[in-house]
């Protein structure tokens, strides 16, 4: 399981992206000033990744990133602050990524799951239930054996298990798989979910005038 450090100091919002990364599975660290940030890496303490605002008591943003990236943590910047400067700062500095508030769920957890595939550190295996999908070898088993899945079906299947328990709108679904230029009509997703569905017994759910939610157990 990895592990996120969450560094924001509006606790509305910290709450909101720790819960989402426990529901979609990873572990989570709050903290609501820079100096909390420093004092648990100073214990020797590691994350596999940093969330990180720019706009901290104590100790800002900025003055996180070296820390972190000498406990080899990467850093994703969530901040309000958009401008230009600030964003060749950050990640002229070092930061993985850097994200301007407002800010999609979604598009933070596909990011962040990039990154750690990047550099190493994302799980290599998800199970669900009786499902158990190989992220190094691209391969799925249903107690233990290997289902066929199309290309497209198999990224679907993955974005819904990163996202577990989560509602997922359609046009997302479509950008996040098949691309955000992708012109086709969102009834694509319902026919590849209708298959997962069928391949792999797993509970995909409509939420109506939303998407699909796929539906595991803790």
């Amino acid at each position: 399981m990895s592990k996120i450090l969450v560094a924001e100091d509006e606790t509305a919002i910290n709450k909101m992206i720790c819960m989402n990364l426990n529901i979609t599975g990873y572990e989570t660290v709050s903290m609501q000033d820079g100096q909390e940030v420093l004092d648990y890496l100073a214990t020797g303490a590691s994350a596999d990744l940093a969330i990180v605002d720019i706009m901290m008591p104590r100790v800002d943003g900025f003055g996180l990133l070296e820390p972190l990236n000498k406990a080899d943590i990467p850093v994703i910047y969530l901040t309000a602050r958009g401008d230009l400067e600030s964003k060749v700062k950050g990640l002229s500095g070092g930061a993985e990524d850097y994200m301007v508030k407002p800010f999609e769920m979604l598009e933070l957890l596909l990011r962040i799951e990039k990154i750690l595939k990047r550099t190493g550190k994302s799980d290599d295996i998800i199970e669900l239930d009786d499902i158990t999908i190989d992220m190094k070898k691209h391969i799925v088993f249903k107690k233990k054996e290997q289902i066929s899945l199309t290309p497209m079906e198999y990224d679907l299947l993955c974005t819904l298990a990163k996202n577990r328990n989560i509602a997922l709108e359609r046009e997302k679904l479509l950008n996040a798989i098949w691309g955000i230029d992708f012109e086709g009509e969102t009834r694509t997703v319902d026919v590849h979910v209708a298959a997962l569905r069928k391949k792999t017994g797993l509970r995909i759910v409509a939420v109506p005038k939303i998407g699909y939610r796929l539906e595991v157990g803790e």
